[in-house]
């Protein structure tokens, strides 16, 4: 069983439910699913760029990525309707659990100047999105194979009701929240 996946058993459960006075423990709230996006918006001139980003993303999460598709087109950007536009990993169970243990204990200490992650970026319904700046910090990628260094945004879908809630379980499950 995963390191993170006994801790919230073990730890964050019993916290929650005496902060939250629940009275069942299918009230606390839980990580649902994690989402990886990586738009690669040069794919327009060069399909290159978006075959290098679907084998980093690949590396990083364990998992195949899906090819994200423009919904309209839009001239002042030169995208076209249903012209690939980015990639992106859906993690849940286990990878999801593996992954966040990586991220948290591997690669965001590797961020130069790192003083945590910010705690605004909740949704208003119990979800949390953080950007990343470059994919570099994950020690899958090698930094000799990189076609072009990009972004991605990594969102945390809990079950929590408000950001609240939300904050204490992802504090709880070790993301270095910035004080």
């Amino acid at each position: 069983m995963n390191r993170l996946k006994e801790k919230y058993l073990n730890e964050v459960v019993s916290s929650l439910m005496n902060k939250y006075n629940y009275k069942s423990v299918m009230e606390v709230p839980k990580l649902e699913k994690i989402v990886i996006n990586m738009g690669v918006g040069d794919a327009t001139g060069n399909s290159k760029l978006l075959d290098a980003a679907v084998a980093d993303l690949a590396k990083i999460s364990g998992q195949k990525p899906v090819v994200t598709r423009a919904k309209k087109s839009i001239a002042g950007f030169k995208v076209r309707e249903n012209q690939a536009i980015g990639c992106k990993v859906t993690l849940r169970g286990d990878n999801m659990y593996n992954f966040l243990d990586k991220l948290i204990s591997i690669s965001l200490p590797q961020v130069r100047d790192f003083r945590g992650v910010s705690a605004k970026a909740f949704d208003g319904r119990g979800n949390y999105t953080m950007g990343l700046k470059e994919q570099l910090i994950f020690s899958e990628i090698n930094y000799d194979d990189v076609v072009k260094v990009r972004g991605m945004d990594i969102v945390f879908v809990t079950t929590a009701k408000t950001n609240e809630e939300s904050f204490d379980l992802l504090n709880g499950l070790g993301i270095p929240f910035r004080k």
